[in-house]
């Protein structure tokens, strides 16, 4: 796929890649829509989180441009541990402010929802803050379903908002 005349290249991120993943997460969380935390966090803070993804089967995939990572999708396990569950992810995806609307969410989207199909994944949801208009409207592209709305169970900066659940048979 190409974005301004550059190929957008998908890769499974390793340890090396954590730093960036965190910066274009950090650029979320200070634009206070894009997601419930209020406050940058560290790699150390979630090296849990990043350790849980260098499995095969929930990945953390990276988009790059010029060998430059410019947005990311993660899959994540639905309830550890509970196997009925296994067939259910938990999509997440966040894409550097200065390539946006330039086709790199839809690639990764579209590169997650392929290799969970592969991976025996048949449900994909997001949750997402009810204001985050912007991933409302790529996840509809995409074919995914307003599944459930937690209303006014989040507050930023004095603002209370709610959470979507967006979610997709696949």
């Amino acid at each position: 796929m190409t974005s301004e005349n550059q190929k957008i290249k998908i890769r499974i991120a390793d340890y090396k890649d954590w730093q960036s993943i965190i910066d274009i997460y950090n650029q979320a969380v200070l634009e206070k829509d894009k997601t419930a935390d209020t406050q940058p966090i560290t790699v150390e803070e979630r090296k849990d989180w990043l350790q849980q993804h260098s499995l095969y089967k929930y990945p953390i995939l990276l988009a790059e441009i010029n060998n430059i990572i410019v947005g990311w999708c993660s899959i994540s396990p639905h309830r550890p541990g509970r196997k009925a569950l296994e067939i259910t992810a938990e999509i997440s995806y966040y894409i550097n402010k200065n390539y946006r609307k330039k086709g790199v969410g839809s690639f990764l989207i579209e590169e997650a929802i392929s290799s969970s199909r592969k991976k025996g994944i048949k449900n994909l949801f997001a949750i997402l803050l009810d204001i985050n208009l912007d991933s409302v409207s790529i996840l509809e592209k995409f074919g995914f379903q307003k599944w459930g709305h937690l209303p006014n169970v989040a507050e930023i900066d004095g603002k209370t908002c709610g959470q979507f659940i967006y979610g997709k048979h696949i």
